[in-house]
Formats: C-alpha cells, structure tokens, sequence
C-alpha cells in the first residue's frame, strides 16, 4: 500500500535570501527531516505541490530533490515520487584499502574532536561574525560549490570553509588548532574512498556542499544552535561515511 504523502507546515525560508532558491528549499526540507517532521518512509509531497508551497520552479524543486539524494535523505521511485531514507540503512558506495585502515582509525578520533570542537567555533562563529568575514565565509561556499567536480580544489575550499569559521569565532585559538590538525583535516585528502568512481567523488562533493549551506545559512542568521547543530551533523555524516567504510573492509575479510 504507497505511503500516504505528508502535508507540509508552511515553508520556514527567511529573509534575507543569501542563499540560491534550490538551497532554501534544499535548507528546508533538510531540516523538516531532521526534526522529524519528515520520517524514513514518508512521501513528500509531489512536484507541483512543493513548487505552489515553495513559488519557486520546477527545476529548483528538481535540484532540491537531487541535492537531497546526494546527501542520502531521500530516493525516488519511479512514477511514484520521493520519500525519505534513513541514513543508518544506505548501502556504503565507498571503500578502503587495508593499508588505509590505520588512516582511517586515525580519522574517527580526530573526527570526534573535530565534532567537539568546531560546533562551538560555528555557534560563536554565528554570535560574533562580522559583514567582512560573512562576505569571505559565502564565497569559499560559492569556490567550493564551482569545484565540486574537481577533488583536489574542492578539498582545499573545504579546508579553508572551516578555517573561516574559527576566525569568525573570534578566538585565534580554534584556527590555532585546526591549523595544527591540517596535516589530517580532511580525510578524503588521506583516503580514497571511491577508488576512481568519479561520478561517487561528485555526488560526495555535492553531499558536502548541501552541509555546508546549512552551516553557512545558519551562521548568516546569526543562530547560534542551529550553527552548532549543522555543523555537528556535518562531522556525524564524515564520520559515519568513513565508520562504514572500515565495517565493509572488515565483513570483507
């Protein structure tokens, strides 16, 4: 029996519109999943219902939808529309190499300082920005966003989107630290998760970027919580994306 489709409170995108249509919405839908107002297994609403809720076109709703898959929050069936995944049962489209495996290990405990300690550089990042490191912050998103299918660029964009936030932080002492760290900040630099699959390094790249717009969007708002929450699960999802790898190496023999 096809899940009923779950109606929708009005849309929660607020001004000023920094971001691009497909983000807001994308931002949105985003967050309706993670609060639980959308659950795995429910059905969103169809095309033309999101485009009347959201009066934005066809094709943003489209790139909504597509940038959600990326991420793994929603599949869509054929004929019969979105729904709502749950990230824990997505199948791993990555792997590893034993001899990265003491790579790995290595960036799961730095992953868990890393998610201590750049929520709260990204909620006081949204406290106590300034106009000028607001401006710098949107656009390494914007550089990261035109490199998403250039690993190398992309991967030195990134870096520099979390060294932004410390400085916005205002508190030398978070970019003292990751600096120290960035030998190991990113593990994708470290470890080839996708072994040549260009099209899986892209659609990574473009999960990352849907982050990072909610970290952006949030620390634009000047929403303290929200920052730290976006951020939070930006470092969950690294890390869970890289737990999975070293699962799948280990039933693999």
């Amino acid at each position: 029996m096809p899940a009923d489709r779950v109606p929708l409170a009005a849309p929660r995108i607020q001004e000023p519109r920094r971001l691009s249509l497909t983000e807001q919405v994308t931002h949105d839908l985003m967050g309706r999943i993670n609060q639980g107002e959308l659950r795995p297994g429910d059905q969103l609403p169809t095309e033309r219902e999101l485009m009347q809720r959201y009066h934005v076109s066809r094709t943003v709703v489209r790139e909504a939808i597509s940038s959600l898959r990326a991420a793994g929050r929603l599949a869509t069936r054929q004929g019969r529309g979105a729904f709502v995944l749950d990230p824990a049962s997505q199948p791993v489209s990555y792997r590893l190499e034993h001899s990265e495996v003491g790579a790995a290990e290595d960036a799961l405990k730095l992953m868990e300082i890393r998610i201590a300690l750049e929520s709260e550089a990204a909620s006081l990042a949204a406290q106590r920005r300034d106009e000028a490191g607001l401006e710098a912050l949107a656009r390494i998103a914007q550089d990261f966003e035109a490199s998403v299918e250039s690993p190398e660029q992309s991967a030195a964009h990134d870096q520099a989107f979390h060294l932004q936030i410390a400085d916005l932080s205002g508190n030398s002492y978070f970019r003292t630290l990751l600096t120290g760290l960035s030998p190991h900040l990113l593990p994708r630099v470290r470890i080839d998760l996708f072994k040549g699959d260009g099209a899986a390094k892209v659609a990574y790249a473009r999960a990352l970027q849907v982050e990072h717009a909610h970290i952006l969007d949030a620390i634009l708002r000047g929403d303290g919580e929200g920052a730290r929450g976006a951020m939070r699960l930006h470092l969950t999802n690294s890390r869970e994306r890289l737990r999975s790898a070293l699962a799948q190496l280990e039933v693999a023999g």
